[in-house]
C-alpha cells in the first residue's frame, strides 16, 4: 500500500489520506470482433460484411454466448478512394465496417470461441479489442476500501502520538475513488489459427483511497 499523509491546518483536528488495494481474478472476457469487406458496389460490400459477422456470431452461439451477451455496434459502408497520378483521387471500390460486442463468461475456452469466430468470418474479420474483467467488482473494492482506511488509521495514530495526543472521534470521510480499469491482453491484434493465442486471466487490482478527519484529544 501507499500512502499520501497531508497534516491539518485546523487546531485539534488531523487529516490523513490512506490508499489500499486488493486483488481478484477476473471471470469476465470482453472481445470486439471487427469485419471490413471490399467489393465493386455497396451492395456487394455490404452483404460480405454481414455474413462474416453473421458466421462469427454463430460460431459464438454455439460456444454458448447468450442474446445478452452479443451486440451487433453496427455496420456502415463508405467509399474506397485511391490517389492515382495524373488523375487524383478515384473511386476504386466500397469498404464496408461493423463490429460485434461479446462478453465470454467461460474465460478458461474463451480462446476456443474467438478463434472459432474468426475463423467462421474469414479473412476480413480481425480481432480489435480483448479484455479481462470483474463481472462484478464490489467485493474486491470493499477489500480496498478497508485496506485504505487501516492505511489511514494507522498514519492518523502515528501524528497523534508525535503530538502528544490520541485520537477522537471522525469528523469527515471523503472516499477518493480510483478507476480500477480492466486489465488489456497485449499482442492480440489478429488471429487465424483454430486454437489461437492462450488467455492468461492472471489477476486485477481494485485501488480506493480516503481522505479522514479525526480529531485530538490532548
Amino acid at each position: 500500500m501507499n500512502r499520501t499523509d497531508q497534516a491539518s491546518g485546523e487546531a485539534g483536528t488531523v487529516t490523513v489520506t490512506g490508499n489500499g488495494w486488493a486483488e481478484a481474478e477476473p471471470d469476465l472476457v470482453t472481445v470486439s470482433v471487427a469485419v471490413e469487406c471490399r467489393a465493386p458496389s455497396v451492395a456487394g460490400a455490404y452483404a460480405a460484411a454481414g455474413q462474416s459477422l453473421s458466421a462469427a456470431a454463430a460460431a459464438l452461439r454455439e460456444h454458448g454466448v447468450g442474446p445478452a451477451d452479443l451486440r451487433t455496434n453496427g455496420l456502415s459502408v463508405r467509399a474506397d478512394l485511391a490517389w492515382r497520378d495524373g488523375e487524383g483521387q478515384k473511386l476504386v471500390g466500397y469498404v464496408a465496417a461493423g463490429s460485434l460486442a461479446v462478453r465470454l463468461r467461460d474465460v478458461d475456452n474463451a480462446a476456443t470461441a474467438i478463434s472459432r469466430a474468426v475463423e467462421s468470418g474469414g479473412d476480413n474479420v480481425r480481432l480489435d479489442s480483448l479484455q479481462l474483467v470483474l463481472s462484478d467488482g464490489s467485493a474486491v473494492l470493499a477489500q480496498a476500501r478497508e485496506a485504505a482506511w487501516q492505511d489511514a488509521f494507522r498514519a492518523a495514530t502515528q501524528f497523534a502520538s508525535l503530538s502528544s495526543a490520541t485520537l477522537g472521534r471522525v469528523l469527515s470521510v471523503t472516499e477518493q475513488r480510483a478507476a480500477p480499469g480492466p486489465v488489456p491482453v497485449a499482442g492480440l491484434q489478429r488471429a487465424s489459427a483454430v486454437e489461437g493465442p492462450a488467455i492468461e486471466p492472471g489477476r486485477n487490482r481494485v485501488e480506493a483511497g480516503v481522505t479522514v478527519t479525526w480529531e485530538l484529544l490532548h
